[in-house]
């Protein structure tokens, strides 16, 4: 039974997508159904924490927007992401950031 799973897994995986760390500024274009038509929306923030491995793995990215910490959490091989674009890449000392979600202004930028 496992080895199913992880055959279908597999084929689930997509290796066209960046590879994402934490701490990078990522612009992710997600996939939106408007009516009859298909656009790409930006997400543009920080990652925050990555989780899972596999076809199972994650990971969130933490903007602020009018003043407000806004997180979303994206399935890295998900079909309805249509690319990932890494802006900057910096060198944190931790797993998870989730110190940044009590910065304010320039502080919660790395």
């Amino acid at each position: 039974m496992n080895k199913k799973i992880s055959e279908l897994e597999q084929k689930q995986i997509r290796n066209d997508l960046a590879e994402v760390n934490i701490g990078d500024r990522v612009k992710v274009y997600v996939k939106i159904q408007e009516g009859d038509k298909i656009r790409a929306h930006p997400f543009e923030g920080t990652v925050i924490a990555k989780k899972g491995s596999g076809a199972r793995q994650s990971f969130t990215v933490r903007r602020i927007s009018f003043g407000e910490g806004v997180e979303k959490v994206f399935l890295r091989h998900s079909p309805t992401i249509e690319r990932i674009e890494v802006l900057k890449s910096t060198k944190v000392k931790r797993a998870k950031i989730y110190y940044l979600r009590g910065r304010v202004g320039k502080k919660a930028s790395l």
